[in-house]
Order: structure tokens, then sequence, then C-alpha cells
């Protein structure tokens, strides 16, 4: 089977042998782990990731050493979190928004690099990445105080601003999916890890309806719905199953209890992740890496349904023996 063919299996939930899985890095921890394997293209040699990913070549702007302007406006400075930053700026409040202005996602070269990943990767899974989707994307415009404090107090504004930002995505959506990509990987992060930030009753208000709107545009066009999502969102997971998703990621064994999900909801919904980043990697030891990563791989892996990986990109306080001991047992399924 290629790649794409074991990751489609899988979210048929046919048992597939290896278990497709996917390894990805943050900044900190690839240099970690370039250094440890002496050999900064380890992971293309060492790796079997089944997915690629894809994104909108939409502008950035490097306005000073570590601080970003991107596309939206938004000035992120990632002079400490290398990944992702922390934003700096508010873009929109309820007095300019009927003005503001989304990126132009018109122009044919904002998916060039799609086409091209697509048409050079056929045997791959070919995943379009949509981060900071809705509520990420408002928080990120508007400020996270003003958009949870307006959620209660000034509805009207949070509907508004979310409904512009889904006329925006659904446009992206449907560009990605004429490139010929397999999914669209749909970002946004509603948990923390005690439960939803803005809790169940606002979660099926503003967040609910409007993610059922892009998981339809991508099901209509014949492609997979994958959702990230960090926190203990479990409690929403017969809503997401609802509305559509195939497959969810990150899978986060501090949150929840992977092994009862899979048992619960494995028949209705694929799982992405599973092998802890915040205790197993970074204070574990590579046997007991190996031993929980086989016991995933047998236990959540059966009957299909996975993707085995790490509940997020590996994190920089991770242990390069632990992470070495993972790729080990993963390559030798």
């Amino acid at each position: 089977m290629t790649d794409k063919q074991s990751v489609l299996a899988a979210l048929d939930h046919k048992q597939t042998y290896p278990v497709p899985y996917q390894i990805d890095f943050t900044v900190p921890a690839f240099a970690k782990m370039a250094e440890y394997y002496g050999n900064d293209s380890f992971h293309r040699d060492l790796l079997n990731n089944c997915f690629y990913g894809t994104m909108a070549d939409l502008p950035e702007a490097e306005i000073e050493p570590g601080i970003y302007k991107d596309a939206f406006g938004s000035i992120w400075n990632k002079t400490v979190d290398q990944d992702i930053g922390v934003v700096e700026n508010v873009v929109v409040t309820s007095e300019n928004l009927a003005d503001y202005q989304f990126p132009d996602l018109e122009s044919p070269q904002v998916y060039q690099f799609t086409r091209d990943r697509v048409a050079k990767n056929p045997d791959k899974f070919i995943v379009y990445y949509l981060a900071f989707s809705l509520y990420e994307r408002s928080w990120v415009l508007a400020g996270m105080e003003t958009v949870l404090m307006s959620m209660a107090a000034d509805p009207e504004f949070v509907h508004s601003l979310l409904d512009r930002i889904l006329e925006y995505n659904l446009v992206q959506i449907e560009n990605a999916c004429a490139a010929g990509v397999d999914a669209i990987w749909i970002g946004d992060d509603w948990g923390q890890q005690t439960g939803l930030i803005m809790g169940p009753a606002h979660w099926r208000e503003f967040i609910k309806p409007r993610i059922k709107v892009m998981y339809d545009a991508v099901k209509a066009r014949g492609k997979k719905v994958i959702i990230h999502c960090c926190g203990k969102v479990d409690e929403i997971l017969p809503d997401l199953i609802e509305v559509g998703v195939d497959l969810f990621n990150p899978f986060q064994p501090e949150v929840m209890d992977v092994y009862q999900v899979k048992k619960q909801f494995g028949k209705e919904i694929a799982f992405w992740g599973g092998i802890s980043t915040q205790q197993l990697l970074p204070f574990g030891t590579p046997d007991q890496v190996r031993e929980e990563v086989k016991r995933l791989l047998d236990k959540i892996g059966q009957d299909g349904g996975y993707i085995a990986a790490p509940a997020h990109s590996i994190p920089g306080d991770a242990k390069p023996e632990n992470i070495a001991a993972m790729i080990e047992v993963l390559n030798d399924q």
C-alpha cells in the first residue's frame, strides 16, 4: 500500500499493517534531534511520515528581528516561541469590522505551492492546513479577552466576526480542494487542560454551526475533514462526529483516556496522536516510550481508525533518546 492508501484505509476503520504514523517537530526539538543524529536531514532519512502538508502562500514580513507581520495585519513576536509566537496588536474592533479587508485569496499564486506538492507526491496523503480557522482567528484579530467577554456581553459582534471569517475560510476550502488535496486540516484550539475555554453552551452557539458549514463544504468536494483542537474537549466528541469530522487531532493522553475514548467512539471517528508530549517524551525513559508506543499501536490501532503520532508537534523539552525510541518502534512495525 502507498502511504495515501494506508491513511485512507485507516480513516475507513480498516486494519492496516503497519499503522500509519506522523511525527512533527517544533523548531527547538528539530534542532535537538539534528544534533542527536548528526544529520539535519534525519527527518527525510529516518521517518516515513504518511502526510505531506501544504497551506495558502500568503505574505509575511519580518519587520524587526523575531517580529513578523502577517497578511491579516497581525503582529507576531516570535523571539521566545519560534513556532507560533505571541500576538501583539488588535486589528479588528466592533467599530471597524464591516470595513476590515481579509487577505486576497483569489490569486492563483496563493495555491501554487499546494498544486506543486500534490503533483509531485501522488503516493502521499496531502493535507491542506487551515490554521487559526475560526475562534482562534477571531481572537488573533480582536483579542482573546474581547472575544470571550463579547460572547456574553456583545454576542452580535462575535457572530458578525465569525461570519466574516467563515466566508473567508469557504473560499480557501474551495480552492484547496480544487488543487487536489486529500484532506483539509482545520485548526482551532477550543480547549484547555480542564475543559472548553468558552464552555459547551457558547461553543454550540458560536462555533458548532459554522464548523458544520466548513466541514460540509469539504465533504461536498469528496475530501476528508481533519480537526486539530488541543485540550480536554472529549465532551463534544459526539458533536464533532455529528458535524462530520473524519480524523481528530491531537488526541492528548494528558487530558483524556485515549484507550477509553477509542473504545467509545472509535467506530465513528479516527484519531491522530496519543503519544504523550507532556509526560512520556520529556520525563519517561526509552524503555517506557517503547512499551507505551507498542501498546498504542496494538490497542488504539486495532481495527484501524488511528494515525500514530505524538499528541502535538514534539516540544523542545522532550529527550532525544526518547524521541529516537519512538521512531524506532514506529519504523519497526
